[in-house]
């Protein structure tokens, strides 16, 4: 995982792949935390795939640390 604090907007939407680079963590991993309830995500409605909001991925980076 990454040390330093991803630069996210709170309420955008990031893809999966947005979200493990933003992190610095592998996709499987990304699905394992989710899997726990580490982290939440919403699925969009149009393309059923998940995303993660930005302010989601700040609470989850700054619990990690």
């Amino acid at each position: 995982m990454t040390s330093t604090e991803p630069n996210v907007k709170l309420t955008s939407r990031y893809s999966i792949v947005e979200t493990c680079k933003l992190l610095g963590i592998h996709r499987n991993t990304l699905s394992r935390y989710a899997k726990k309830g580490r982290i939440r995500y919403g699925i969009r409605a149009s393309t059923g795939r998940k995303f993660y909001l930005g302010s989601e991925i700040l609470k989850f980076w700054q619990k990690s640390w």
